[in-house]
């Protein structure tokens, strides 16, 4: 999908980690973005500079007021604005439940009423299927979420569903598993070893080392997300992103130190 013929396009968290290099793949494809986010984690610095192919909207996806005029006119939607840091969530499981479910539905209703979407991405979390019953954990694998952000996020995800079938709306839901790259907004896995090691640590303070995850770079997340846009197959259904392959956190911090020529040591901190 090299040319998006100057579709217009609202991706929400564009200020985000993943979002903004969603955004930044669009514009390259000479798309029209609209960014809407409440810059609570991502930076306006993330986002592409000096075009005419962007327009920034400041608000939340809470606010109906914004989200009616944030979709107004727009093609297509790209929905990854949530709270997305899990240990948050036990403490404020309100706040989670309101951004990432009754939001997501906000979005999804005034997209609905805008008869002008023509398609809505709604981008979910591999964290909804728990620990992996069989590998490769695929589309079809229960979900059994362990975390209240987890919870609200597939809440999110029954609702897009429930409103693609009562509504005909075409509705795509896009799980990623874990991305890397540049523009972290969270302190996710990768960079916390890296910043560890940063600052002079050599004895490594991590959590659950057997634990094994899949990582993608965070371009092929994009691009996993944005092919979604065109596909005809896409409607309706959900689709997995990730990189096919897992390694154990113990794993990944010994490559990253072998790459940066530092020998470690690890030690299990039952806090992380």
């Amino acid at each position: 999908m090299s040319n998006m013929n100057d579709n217009r396009i609202l991706v929400t968290g564009g200020a985000g980690f993943i979002g903004s290099e969603v955004v930044k793949q669009l514009i390259k494809k000479n798309s029209f973005v609209t960014v809407l986010d409440n810059f609570s984690s991502g930076k306006k610095q993330y986002l592409p500079k000096n075009t005419k192919k962007l327009k920034i909207i400041k608000g939340d996806i809470t606010d109906e007021k914004i989200v009616a005029g944030a979709v107004k006119n727009q093609d297509y939607v790209i929905h990854l604005a949530a709270l997305p840091f899990i240990p948050d969530s036990f403490y404020y499981p309100a706040n989670f439940f309101n951004v990432n479910t009754i939001g997501s539905v906000n979005l999804l209703w005034k997209s609905i009423q805008s008869n002008s979407v023509k398609r809505f991405i709604h981008i979910s979390t591999s964290e909804v299927y728990g620990s992996a019953q069989h590998v490769p954990m695929d589309e079809n694998h229960q979900t059994t979420p362990h975390s209240t952000y987890a919870v609200s996020k597939l809440a999110g995800d029954r609702a897009a569903f429930t409103l693609y079938k009562e509504n005909g709306f075409p509705v795509v839901i896009i799980r990623p598993f874990n991305s890397y790259g540049p523009n972290y907004t969270q302190p996710y896995i990768i960079p916390e070893i890296m910043n560890q090691l940063l600052n002079g640590n050599r004895e490594l303070m991590l959590g659950n080392i057997d634990a094994s995850r899949d990582f993608t770079f965070v371009s092929d997340t994009a691009d996993g997300i944005i092919r979604s846009l065109n596909s005809k197959k896409a409607v309706g259904e959900i689709i997995n992103v990730g990189s096919g392959n897992e390694i154990s956190v113990r794993e990944l911090a010994f490559k990253i130190a072998r790459i940066a020529k530092i020998k470690i040591k690890i030690r299990y901190d039952e806090g992380r």
